[in-house]
């Protein structure tokens, strides 16, 4: 972690010392106090951290993702080429295999944990990640649009091959788009005028990190309640240093637009401002990410890994509740106080 990082988590700290002295309860150990239940951070956290909110992720954020080099294997439709993204066409080989749905409801367990499977047996190392702003009974059945979204629904869909790079140049990010494309029209019954493309195939508004921003503002901005929102990216992911001291691991994850090489990235710390803070009440909202270093891109507090080594989904560990919290609300001591009147009612 850089210096001024450094300084900018020692604030963080002192500025919560300070609100725990106000209080009157002293300073506050990171190494000795208890990990926060689900029930605890329920019971305690602001009413705008219960948005409806999850992401599916392609890896953890130290795993890079994958492109396949023949879409066929994966028994998909094939409209723009041979490649295709290793998540986004694994998860349509078990949801919309033969342009089929499965007779049986899956649950979200079945789907991360099939998909681990047929990308190991592959020879694919990732962990599919399912992350969420509120904690999801993950045995109950999986959609990307849930029954109570009785709105209108929008996608943004994002797929950036990277025409021309070398080293860089994908080949399977357009091909994502439109099998994903294609899956949410035949099954969850969104219409064309309410898909927004942004591809790199000089055919599509290109996906340039000022046309990224705007299509997600403007999807949002159009949100409205019952309303549900799917968003996927396909594409490169990164990590930068930092720079605010939110994260415990000292990066942020980024998404790396078409022209990253003059315009930069679009980090998590983005994606909080133009998706978390401002989505309406009520808006249903799913995001793919498929790219590297993705899994906790959205930095949502509730984290299930799809390798059979979780039963439920549980809060994250390695977040920072505390800097999340103060970020998304800027209620860190009303949130405090709240958990100091729930441990004094127990």
């Amino acid at each position: 972690m850089g210096f001024f990082n450094k300084l900018k988590e020692a604030a963080l700290k002192e500025a919560k010392k300070k609100i725990m002295e106000e209080l009157g309860l002293g300073g506050d150990d990171d190494e000795t106090k208890p990990t926060m239940t689900t029930e605890e951070f329920e019971r305690t956290k602001p009413d705008e951290l219960r948005k409806d909110i999850r992401m599916i992720s392609g890896c953890q954020d130290r795993q890079t993702s994958a492109d396949v080099s023949n879409v066929s294997s994966f028994q998909l439709p094939d409209p723009a080429g041979e490649a295709g993204g290793a998540c986004t066409s694994t998860l349509l080989n078990i949801l919309y295999a033969d342009e089929q749905v499965p007779e049986d409801d899956l649950s979200f367990v079945e789907v991360l944990e099939e998909m681990r499977i047929k990308l190991k047996s592959g020879g694919y190392s990732q962990i599919p990640q399912l992350s969420s702003m509120n904690p999801i009974d993950v045995n109950s059945k999986f959609d990307l649009v849930p029954d109570t979204a009785t709105g209108t629904k929008r996608a943004v869909m994002i797929g950036i091959n990277y025409v021309g790079d070398d080293p860089g140049e994908l080949s399977g990010c357009w091909n994502d788009v439109l099998n994903m494309k294609k899956y949410i029209q035949d099954v969850h019954g969104f219409e064309e005028e309410n898909i927004v493309i942004l591809m790199d195939d000089g055919i599509h508004t290109e996906p340039t990190k000022a046309n990224i921003i705007d299509a997600y503002k403007t999807i949002i901005a159009q949100a409205e309640e019952n309303d549900a929102i799917f968003l996927h990216y396909s594409g490169h992911g990164t990590k930068l240093r930092d720079d605010d001291g939110d994260e415990s691991d000292g990066y942020d994850e980024a998404l790396v637009p078409r022209d990253f090489q003059t315009n930069g990235m679009i980090r998590d710390d983005d994606l909080y401002e133009l998706l978390l803070k401002n989505l309406p009440d009520g808006v249903h909202m799913t995001s793919l990410m498929d790219c590297c270093h993705s899994g906790t891109i959205l930095d949502l507090p509730y984290l299930f890994k799809g390798d059979g080594s979780q039963t439920e989904m549980t809060l994250d560990p390695n977040m920072n509740l505390d800097a999340f919290i103060e970020k998304l609300t800027g209620k860190l001591m009303e949130f405090l106080q709240a958990k100091m009147a729930a441990s004094l009612s127990l």
